[in-house]
């Protein structure tokens, strides 16, 4: 609106300036034959502009091209970036979700082998149990023989002497062959 209005004032302007030199008017007339310059000056505007035109087209095409360029560029990278940056996030729900599958595959497989391990733990304890409990049946049974032994060993002692019992030299030998062998 402002640019229009701005637009509008120089066209208009110059022309009610004119208008008003009465006296530059008959001077003009008098010098060019004509009333007015205002052909002369809109030929000498459209050669300005036309040179303008010549001059600056091709930059400010060029420029703007580059600019329209370079914004199609950018949005360009930003949709590539952005695609990437999709293609990584499902990238990453897919490792996401393979790594829950496999943590739940480790809990599994470690539960098992807790399991596995309590069992193997379990038996082996139950083999030391038995174990235990036949060496202390072998202890009993020992310290039982070896009570008898000492039993019997104070009951002979006390109740028989050398001199009740009578070896001779191949008696001895006998008795020390037989241990021997």
């Amino acid at each position: 609106m402002n640019k229009k209005l701005i637009v509008w004032s120089l066209i208009v302007l110059p022309a009610i300036l004119l208008a008003s030199g009465d006296a530059e008017a008959t001077r003009y007339f008098a010098q060019t034959g004509r009333t007015t310059d205002f052909l002369p000056r809109a030929f000498n505007f459209i050669i300005f502009a036309s040179l303008l035109y010549y001059l600056l087209a091709n930059p400010i095409k060029n420029f703007f091209n580059d600019r329209k360029e370079g914004i199609a560029s950018q949005l360009k990278e930003i949709e590539e970036k952005l695609q990437a940056a999709k293609d990584e996030k499902k990238e990453a729900q897919v490792r996401l979700k393979d790594s829950e599958q496999k943590a739940t595959q480790i809990i599994d497989d470690a539960r098992k082998e807790a399991d596995l391990l309590a069992k193997k733990i379990n038996d082996v304890n139950a083999n030391d149990l038995k174990n235990i409990e036949k060496q202390l049946a072998e202890k009993i049974s020992l310290a039982e023989r070896k009570s008898v032994k000492d039993t019997i060993d104070e009951v002979l002692g006390e109740n028989i002497t050398k001199d009740d019992i009578i070896l001779d030299e191949n008696k001895v030998i006998d008795i020390i062959s037989k241990k021997v062998a």
